[in-house]
């Protein structure tokens, strides 16, 4: 069988060891003088993958999704999840010890007002928070009548027994093969823009922004190629870059030396203190409230909004593009060598989740230029599949039956490119309950796939169309449509989405996901998944508006097993038909003999009905 090279299978925290760490922290607080405390899954630059010495949450609660917070208080805890894991979330934890709460429907904030007592005193880690959470955190005390209290360290390392050490991957640069442009013309038209702002000087707290403006990469973090770095870019003058020496060879220390100041993390803050009076911006998203309180302290004029990198980031200059359609190639075959591998054994009984998970690693690798997985695969079988954003563990693995749906969302990281796909396949024979959903939600993706829009149009604006066929039946699902991917950096990049809260516009060269599903718990999922380029529409004649749409880079065949023909009209079969003879034309000279005639049957045409 297949080796999977990447952890993903193995357990945070044991449940039974979630009691004596909440006493133990509970005796923590009460030493400082505390009565309760905040614990984000968070670092100091709001990462969504963290290194192993900040999965303080995981540690605590034994929750390791992707996204939660707890509230530890001396006489109840809380663990907020949101949609994505109310399924996972008691299955990890001990909800003896801590109630699971909706991080949207009664996020912190709401549940700290409920049960925060009067002159209770609740700490929080200004690392590990944004001022914009804080400032919420501050007004749900206030209301109750406490108090909002910023620690100098956190108190779950003083009782974290065998912490790890912090991160200390190398940095190498990221070539213009891959990258498209110099640092130093994307330096240049930072500097354009920040002087259009009036801003004296940027604080870039997010390290993708600091790996892209730089064109450095790093393996500080799992399934990211981050460098966790900080940078000070001023209007005018040399910028500085704060970084770990350890990390940097000679030749990577010389390029960024003839671009910045390199200096090390211990000189940030002091060179924040010295911004007294200057205009300085900091990113509301992953600005810690640390750095605002210190610019605050040093009297510097701060505005807190929106870093401009994120968005020159989340457009993708040309070669940019051309590296995703390579990437996407590439990582096709593969995935189609698996899905020929996994129609073969399947049906035996004998496959589990693990063993798929090892088998499209593995084939993966076969590239040879695979760097990582860009984030755990999800590999689901069953009610499994149920759970939007899965985990499979030791402890859940299952076998794959006959009769089931297995869903798998994984993705991979080349220099070239990022690739996130989610496929839903049928194990024998599928119940007309389970086509008739799949058929829905391919209706939606189809209806993305196809979108014409008008330039501006925002995520929001879109998200309608992919849950409408759901809708007619009285169903939904409870994610966002489609997220942001970077370009070999991360998986879900900003700041566009396609969701309903997906406000920012869309515009030409911007890469996102197209993943509409339907969770039926306790039973099966189903999610589709592909990437795709926002590019130039149409512009029939007498168009008033300037048109965009989308380019679909995934190649992966959509299981025809699951579709029910009837319920599409001619133009969704034609998209379909569509897809999937370039899917076969694309990947056919890719792939071995028994994968192209797997994949030749796998891509025919509907039947029409």
């Amino acid at each position: 069988m297949f080796e999977a090279r990447f952890q993903t299978f193995d357990d945070v925290s044991d449940r039974t060891q979630i009691a004596p760490r909440v006493a133990a922290l509970r005796a923590e607080l009460q030493r400082r003088g505390v009565d309760g405390f905040i614990v984000p899954r968070a670092d100091r630059q709001q990462n969504e993958y963290v290194a192993p010495a900040d999965e303080r949450l995981a540690w605590l609660t034994g929750f390791t999704g992707s996204a939660g917070a707890a509230i530890v208080l001396p006489d109840r805890a809380a663990l907020f999840v949101d949609g994505r894991y109310q399924v996972q979330a008691p299955e990890q934890t001990d909800t003896k010890v801590f109630e699971i709460a909706h991080l949207i429907e009664q996020p912190p904030s709401q549940w700290l007002r409920a049960h925060l007592r009067q002159d209770a005193k609740l700490g929080y880690d200004p690392w590990l928070h944004t001022s914009e959470a804080v400032d919420a955190l501050r007004k749900a005390c206030e209301a109750s009548g406490a108090t909002l209290i910023p620690l100098d360290s956190n108190p779950i390392d003083s009782v974290w027994n065998g912490r790890p050490n912090e991160p200390s991957g190398a940095v190498h640069l990221h070539d213009r093969r891959y990258a498209g442009e110099a640092a130093g013309d994307k330096l240049a038209r930072l500097r354009e823009t920040l002087a259009e702002l009036r801003i004296d000087t940027l604080v870039i707290s997010d390290p993708h922004n600091v790996a892209w403006i730089f064109n450095i990469r790093g393996s500080d973090v799992a399934h990211t190629p981050l460098p966790l770095a900080f940078a000070l870019i001023p209007a005018r003058g040399r910028p500085a870059l704060y970084v770990a020496a350890g990390k940097l060879d000679n030749r990577t220390r010389s390029a960024l030396e003839d671009l910045a100041d390199v200096r090390e993390p211990a000189a940030f803050l002091a060179d924040l203190d010295a911004l007294a009076g200057r205009a300085v911006q900091l990113d509301r998203g992953t600005g810690a409230d640390a750095l605002t309180r210190r610019l605050d302290a040093a009297e510097a004029h701060v505005t807190r909004a929106a870093d401009p990198v994120t968005a020159m980031k989340a457009v993708k200059n040309d070669t940019e593009i051309t590296g995703s359609r390579s990437a996407h190639q590439r990582d096709g075959a593969a995935l189609v060598r698996f899905l020929a591998w996994f129609d073969r054994e399947a049906p035996r009984g004998a496959l589990t989740e693990i063993d798929a998970v090892a088998a499209l690693e593995s084939f993966r690798r076969d590239t040879g230029v695979l760097k990582d997985v860009s984030f755990p695969t999800i590999s689901g079988a069953g009610p499994n599949g149920a759970i939007v954003h899965y985990r499979v563990t030791s402890a859940t693995n299952r076998e794959i039956g006959l009769g089931e749906l297995f869903l798998i969302d994984s993705g991979a990281q080349y220099e070239d490119g990022t690739t996130d796909v989610t496929r839903t396949i049928a194990v024998g024979t599928p119940s007309a309950e389970m086509r008739d959903r799949f058929t829905r939600v391919l209706r939606g993706h189809i209806a993305i796939a196809n979108a014409v829009f008008p330039r501006g149009t925002t995520g929001a604006q879109l998200d309608t169309l992919a849950r409408l066929p759901l809708w007619q039946a009285g169903l939904d699902f409870d994610h966002g449509t489609g997220h942001g991917v970077g370009s070999y950096l991360s998986v879900h990049e900003g700041p566009a989405r396609i969701s309903k809260l997906g406000t920012v516009p869309l515009e030409r060269g911007m890469i996102l996901s197209n993943e509409p599903g339907y969770y039926k718990t306790g039973a099966y999922g189903i999610r589709i998944e592909n990437l795709v380029l926002v590019i130039a529409g149409p512009q029939p004649a007498g168009a008033e508006k300037t048109l965009d749409a989308f380019e679909t880079l995934t190649l992966a065949p959509i299981d025809r097993r699951l579709i029910d023909p009837s319920m599409l009209s001619a133009a969704e079969r034609d998209w379909l038909d569509r897809y999937h003879a370039r899917v076969r034309d694309t990947l056919s000279p890719l792939v071995d003999a028994e994968t192209r005639a797997w994949l030749a049957i796998a891509t025919e045409p509907l039947e029409r009905t």
